[in-house]
């Protein structure tokens, strides 16, 4: 039987078996399946690459049953930072400054600090370290020493006892050298001094009311004056300031600081202090009686005796004018109190030592006599800012030397002289309390000052070298602009 021919099939292809077969009967099947094939190789990959990083945790279904867990990392903690051991105050800007008068060609060799009282700041600083001379600012250091020493209650003596020989008496210097000569009544330049007639008239009572002197009349003076050893001037002091006035022999015994005129703070001092002052009590027994020199008999029965001021009044009669009798008196008995000698040469130990207990820091301080008139003193600025602190304070009996302190424009004193602190300078009168010093070689200025803001302030300003009278005005100057300043003084 024949086949009939179908349409179209004179161009049919050849029968297809296997997956090409299937694809062909189902594409669309085919398809759908592929992709899912795709997505999880594609995901199947992915998380095999997640574990290989670690950028994907793994599913659990993915993990092996014998995995080992992960260990929990050591947290690492960072050394702790270093600190300071005290933490470092901060100081405020200050913006005063004097640094311009500080130049001042007229201070020569300038050095100086300032320190805020009341904080301890040092607020200014020009070689404040460095000890050097003091003039009569050196005073208040010997103030300090005596007030520590003595005790501002102390007096000196002069006494009179009964000689070794009949009809003899011994006058013996304690070291008072403002004893008078003036008759009792009549006020010397040392206010409250004693009087040698008083001692005359004690004496004469009590030797006539000794029956061992019944019939034996008063005829022999001997003058004892070993309390001090000599020398009695030191060889940095011009020797012409013992006929201008300012300066005696230091002797145990003399009367009115060896004066020619007792009334007078400046006035020519005599070769023989010890001498004048046995005339004078010669006089003053009657007269008729010789004078030598010698020692008193150890023990001898005591006929009179007077006693100087006490230290405190002392100190302020030295600084109010700067007296240099009564400062070396103080310094000689100083060393001797302490057991240091009574000798020029003691009063380094004894006033450096009788320092001490202030607690401030005594190096670099040389002490040739007690006045500040030799040049070879030296102090630095920084002793005296620190000492003033406590002066300021009143601390012990220090309070002794912030009264006796000359003031600017005060009605006493060497601050109340025409020339210091004058025209726009007097803007600082009544506000600064020092101890002004002078010797040829330099001027100084040392104390305290309340500033215009209200901030005590110490300070200490020397101006040393090649120095004329108008040195005095510089350092004026200055101490006024530091009032100015006051706690916003710059040391810039």
């Amino acid at each position: 039987m024949a086949t009939a021919d179908l349409p179209g099939t004179g161009d049919q292809r050849p029968t297809r078996r296997g997956l090409g077969a299937v694809f062909a009967a189902h594409p669309r099947a085919w398809l759908a399946g592929a992709g899912a094939l795709v997505f999880v190789l594609l995901g199947t990959g992915a998380v095999m690459a997640g574990a290989a990083t670690g950028g994907v945790e793994p599913s659990a279904a993915s993990v092996s049953a014998t995995a080992s867990p992960t260990p929990t990392p050591t947290a690492t903690v960072p050394p702790a930072r270093p600190s300071p051991a005290a933490v470092t105050a901060a100081s405020r800007l200050r913006t005063c400054s004097v640094a311009g008068l500080a130049t001042d060609p007229r201070l020569a060799n300038f050095q100086g600090q300032v320190v805020n009282a009341t904080t301890g700041e040092v607020l200014f600083d020009r070689g404040g370290t460095t000890a050097s001379a003091t003039a009569s600012a050196l005073k208040v250091i010997t103030s300090a020493a005596a007030l520590n020493v003595l005790g501002p209650d102390y007096r000196a003596s002069t006494t009179v006892v009964k000689g070794a020989e009949p009809g003899q008496v011994v006058l013996v210097g304690g070291g008072d050298l403002t004893l008078s000569r003036l008759p009792t009544g009549s006020e010397p330049f040392y206010t409250g001094a004693a009087h040698l007639d008083n001692l005359a008239a004690q004496v004469r009572t009590a030797w006539d009311a000794d029956p061992a002197n019944a019939g034996i009349p008063l005829t022999s003076l001997v003058l004892d004056s070993s309390y001090f050893s000599g020398p009695g001037w030191d060889d940095g002091w011009a020797r012409s300031e013992l006929g201008l006035g300012f300066m005696p022999e230091i002797t145990a015994l003399q009367v009115d600081g060896d004066r020619d005129n007792p009334a007078r703070s400046t006035s020519p001092r005599s070769e023989d202090p010890i001498g004048r002052a046995g005339s004078a009590f010669a006089e003053a027994l009657g007269g008729g009686v010789s004078v030598s020199a010698g020692t008193a008999p150890a023990g001898a029965t005591q006929l009179g005796a007077v006693q100087s001021q006490p230290v405190s009044t002392l100190i302020q009669q030295s600084l109010i004018v700067s007296d240099n009798t009564i400062a070396e008196m103080l310094a000689r008995l100083v060393a001797i109190q302490s057991g240091a000698g009574n000798s020029f040469s003691a009063l380094q130990q004894g006033i450096v030592g009788g320092l001490a207990s202030y607690g401030v820091d005594t190096t670099g301080i040389v002490i040739k006599d007690g006045s500040g008139l030799s040049p070879a003193n030296a102090v630095p600025p920084r002793y005296f800012t620190e000492l003033f602190v406590k002066i300021n304070a009143r601390e012990g009996h220090l309070g002794v030397i912030f009264d006796g302190l000359p003031v600017a424009g005060g009605p006493s004193g060497s601050l109340s002289y025409s020339d210091r602190f004058s025209g726009a300078n007097a803007a600082a009168d009544g506000a600064v309390f020092a101890k002004t010093g002078w010797i040829t070689t330099g001027y100084t200025l040392a104390g305290v000052i309340r500033s215009a803001d209200g901030t005590p302030l110490t300070f200490a300003v020397y101006a040393l070298g090649n120095v004329r009278d108008n040195a005095k005005q510089a350092i004026d100057t200055i101490t006024t602009g530091f009032f100015r300043c006051g706690d916003n003084l710059s040391n810039n």
